[in-house]
């Protein structure tokens, strides 16, 4: 089933989700390994979460969701899809963090305005060496925080961004046309 599960396949609603193609680059900068802990901050609908646990068997997702709606939905997702390893906290960040075991891998999708204590809590309770935090940042303002943060904190974390645009193609008539989703910076920190 892993890697990429088709957007559709996900029970959806209201809640923010992470679309297939970023979510696959999310998990691949996240280097999540049989036996890794994973925090996923800001989960929605847990598609991230999701797919996380199925790479961590032998290890464990905590979703981290703010939204009751979300954390509905986390719970439905986790249960059609089998995945027993994903536990969701409702919770705002960063307190619902600090009762978490520490992890290999944090991946922030939503901060609700509290990216720099966000980031100070997984700092402190990321595994190193080679512990990772990825964020998916869809605003410039987003990106411009997390970027002062890294190099505010450069001897806790190397890092690196990238920008994503992901086109679909439809088709109209007798043609295809490329159908834009919204770019992405993605940030991936490693703890040093």
């Amino acid at each position: 089933m892993f890697p990429g599960i088709k957007d559709e396949q996900f029970i959806r609603g209201d809640v923010p989700m992470t679309k297939q193609e970023i979510r696959i680059l999310t998990i691949a900068k996240a280097h999540i390994r049989p036996d890794s802990v994973v925090w996923d901050v800001g989960a929605g609908t847990g598609s991230i979460s999701i797919e996380a646990a199925l790479l961590a068997k032998e290890g464990h997702v905590y979703a981290v969701e703010r939204n009751p709606e979300g954390i509905r939905l986390i719970g439905e997702n986790a249960a059609k899809f089998g995945v027993k390893n994903l536990t969701a906290v409702e919770s705002e960040a960063p307190q619902g963090l600090s009762k978490l075991p520490p992890c290999n891998a944090a991946i922030i999708g939503g901060s609700g305005r509290q990216l720099d204590p966000i980031l100070d809590m997984i700092a402190s309770r990321l595994k190193k060496p080679g512990g990772r935090v990825v964020l998916n940042c869809i605003t410039i303002q987003t990106l411009a925080s997390c970027l002062a943060y890294m190099r505010a904190h450069k001897k806790t974390f190397s890092y690196e961004a990238v920008q994503v645009q992901v086109n679909r193609l439809q088709a109209v008539g007798p043609y295809d046309m490329a159908k834009g989703i919204n770019p992405i910076y993605i940030v991936t920190g490693e703890k040093i």
